[in-house]
């Protein structure tokens, strides 16, 4: 192993540089991991066409001491070169990471909220992450690969685990009627995580074409393609009634609206997905018809890194979301792929390559 490694780069907005970097040296409880796939998401994308407005570019962090210039990479496995002495891990092993690091001692870790820790930070977003040859990662945030899951279809597991605790937020029960609006990546792992923790039926709501398709082999009961009357439909759909629990997992402009129309009175919504702008919300409605107005950040690891792995077992949700994997070389193409909503999976970058 070299002094030196690739690394993609951030320095601010349409400008990530792939450059060499040096081989991070694990500090006391972190892994030096080697990097086999690196996967890019929509705050990746967000942040090369408009940042920076999440990673620390110019500023210190105050956990890491992280200034400037950042690696990129929160989506990500490997293999250990380095482990942890005390974490039980061992060079060679398969790993994915669940790339957000908690502290264990403030108030919302010991309620078991670790994505709401009072320190927490993500590799990759406010300090070095995995979008390089080789990774410091703190071993808390480490998990096994099943022997019998790909690297590739491994590197889903953390927006995954997304999914998962986006699912676990919704409140779903079991017998509920739930609407998922937006059958993209994160809307994909929201129904896999749904169908895995309840017994539930689920529409789910996208433009026509492969989205939904997709979506109804993952598991999705029904499908109904947008339109101006998509509310109505809906319920039409669901026997005249509405749904009790309606996920908005697109972002797009006025869809967390839909979403509150659609619901049942007494019922629940769920946002998922982080529009542009700042949407309109019926307060009047909101309050009268008694919704639960909810939202989710990140995942708890303990939980739903674990669960995602399982998932990723059965085979499907790989097959049908994770790309070929790219040279490092071309992550800004696909970025900018990413940022015009040509993408229809999961970006893979291999690092090496």
């Amino acid at each position: 192993m070299g002094e030196t490694m690739k690394a993609a780069i951030y320095y601010g907005a349409r400008d990530i540089r792939v450059e060499e970097a040096p081989v991070p040296t694990p500090a006391p409880g972190e892994c030096l991991v080697k990097v086999i796939r690196s996967g890019i998401c929509g705050t990746d994308a967000s942040e090369w066409a408009a940042g920076p407005r999440t990673f620390p570019v110019q500023q210190r962090h105050p956990t890491s001491g992280h200034q400037g210039p950042l690696i990129l990479g929160h989506e990500f496995v490997g293999q250990i070169v380095v482990p942890d002495s005390l974490s039980g891990l061992s060079a060679g092993d398969r790993v994915a990471s669940g790339a957000g690091v908690w502290c264990g001692q403030c108030r919302r870790c010991k309620a078991g909220r670790t994505n709401q820790c009072e320190r927490y930070r993500t590799l990759g977003l406010n300090v070095h992450g995995g979008m390089a040859e080789y990774v410091a990662v703190p071993s808390q945030t480490l998990r096994r690969l099943p022997t019998e899951l790909s690297y590739d279809h491994a590197a889903l597991a953390q927006p995954l685990a997304v999914g998962i605790h986006a699912a676990r937020r919704a409140g779903a029960q079991h017998g509920d009627k739930v609407v998922i609006i937006g059958a993209g990546a994160i809307g994909s792992f929201v129904l896999a995580g749904i169908k895995h923790l309840v017994d539930v039926d689920v529409t789910v709501v996208d433009f026509p074409g492969h989205r939904l398709e997709r979506a109804r082999r993952l598991g999705a009961d029904r499908t109904i393609a947008a339109s101006p009357d998509i509310v109505a439909e809906i319920a039409d759909a669901l026997g005249g009634e509405r749904p009790d629990v309606v996920i908005e997992a697109s972002g797009a402009p006025n869809q967390l609206l839909t979403a509150l129309q659609a619901v049942t009175d007494g019922g629940r919504v769920l946002a998922v997905g982080i529009p542009k702008d700042k949407p309109a919300l019926d307060v009047h409605s909101l309050v009268f018809r008694e919704i639960t107005l909810d939202s989710t950040l990140a995942h708890v690891c303990d939980t739903d890194l674990p669960a995602a792995l399982e998932i990723l077992s059965e085979g499907i949700i790989g097959v049908e979301l994770a790309e070929h994997p790219l040279p490092l070389d071309n992550l800004g193409a696909e970025l900018d792929r990413l940022v015009s909503g040509k993408v229809e999976g999961k970006v893979l970058i291999d690092p090496s390559a």
